[in-house]
């Protein structure tokens, strides 16, 4: 039987990390290893309990052991090294995805199933994602924007979609639209990256779509929290700087950084939610463009009963 795990590098709170494994681990994974970015004692010591969590605590002496004491300070090579690692030694399952702490994955079917499907010299399989529209509850209903493929109407579709805003939109998303990506284990010298992987100077070998396994990305949960997260991402994460844009320079795109940036400048806050409010909140006008785009996915996540099943003496946190 095809088994499969996660690796996640996290920096959350308690009930954040749990639910995350906890949801993943009814789902089917056969290992979740999960390295703790910051100290959490308790979500540490209950993760270390579970016969199919593997935990790390990644202290100054993780870092003196596994790279000569030095802690990267952007996270992104933090996640990438604790990948790496995890691969190297991941000899309990077939396939290993890496993953944040916002990120679900939600399948047509069983995933053990889609992967064993996969023929033997298939890889790396990628699931694409679907950003999280902010507002609802995600244990009552979720709603989705999802993934719109490259090509000619992309652009157009989104245009649609977010008649102010979306020709700065990479795909309509705020974050990432790569997705991320299952790679087989057990390949010698592959190098495993956040949403891609290496082998030989080739960019995923042998790489296939997963049109059934979508990465549900609660990117945007609300307007509140968004905003708390915005300055962070816009020096460090996904509107940083460095990122490009949606759209070529000569016909006139600008990155996210510049875009909010602008926003903020000339409309401070009320601007930030003027952008939200179209892009990112789940209404029924998003919902109907949405629909008769055929880019709404809704579906439900029950964090709370399968917390209570995996992890019982955290049932109400």
């Amino acid at each position: 039987m095809v088994k499969w795990g996660i690796v996640a590098t996290i920096k959350a709170d308690t009930a954040t990390i749990l639910r995350f494994a906890a949801y993943h681990l009814e789902l089917g994974a056969h290992r979740i290893y999960i390295y703790l970015d910051a100290p959490n004692p308790e979500a540490q010591e209950a993760l270390r309990e579970h016969p199919k969590c593997r935990v790390v605590r990644c202290d100054d002496g993780y870092w003196d052991r596994h790279n000569n004491g030095k802690r990267p300070p952007m996270h992104q090579p933090r996640q990438t090294l604790n990948a790496t690692r995890a691969y190297n030694r991941a000899n309990e399952v077939d396939w290993l995805m890496h993953m944040d702490v916002d990120e679900f994955l939600v399948a047509e079917g069983q995933i053990t199933s889609h992967l064993a499907a996969l023929p033997d010299d298939i890889q790396c399989a990628r699931a694409r994602p679907m950003e999280l529209l902010a507002g609802g509850d995600p244990q009552v209903e979720a709603a989705f924007k999802t993934f719109i493929p490259a090509g000619k109407q992309r652009e157009q579709v989104v245009a649609k979609l977010y008649p102010t805003f979306g020709q700065h939109l990479k795909g309509g998303f705020l974050s990432h639209i790569a997705g991320k990506i299952f790679v087989r284990t057990g390949i010698k010298d592959l190098k495993f990256r956040i949403h891609n992987a290496f082998l030989d100077g080739e960019t995923n070998p042998n790489h296939i779509e997963m049109p059934d396994i979508h990465l549900a990305h609660f990117h945007a949960t609300d307007w509140d929290t968004w905003h708390s997260h915005f300055a962070y991402r816009h020096i460090e994460g996904s509107y940083r700087a460095d990122l490009g844009p949606a759209r070529s320079r000569d016909r006139g795109g600008i990155t996210m950084h510049e875009l909010f940036a602008l926003i903020e400048e000339e409309e401070g806050k009320m601007g930030l939610r003027v952008f939200f409010d179209e892009v990112c909140s789940d209404t029924p006008a998003l919902r109907m463009r949405l629909d008769a785009a055929g880019h709404l996915y809704c579906t439900r996540f029950p964090f709370n009963t399968t917390l209570a099943k995996h992890f019982p003496d955290f049932a109400n946190i």
